[in-house]
């Protein structure tokens, strides 16, 4: 078994959202993660899966919706 298992805070770090954000996606079933004792590990394939899951066509995209979000200094 050479697969790769990714902690709750390492998935948090590479989406770049809190931990907690990574346990909520679990728990609603949207991120399959393996349970081992009291933690939870998330396959790196599941976390792909996950991510390709999430891809938006930019013609899908309500750009009125976006006025709701803070703004941000993009560079």
């Amino acid at each position: 078994m050479s697969e790769t298992l990714l902690t709750a805070a390492e998935v948090a770090e590479q989406l770049r959202v809190s931990k907690m954000t990574v346990y909520r996606l679990v728990r609603r079933g949207e991120l399959p993660a393996v349970r081992v004792g009291r933690n939870y590990r998330i396959r790196e394939r599941e976390l792909r899966a996950y991510l390709d899951a999430q891809v938006v066509d930019p013609a899908d995209i309500d750009l009125d919706d976006l006025d709701d979000l803070p703004d941000t200094d993009v560079r």
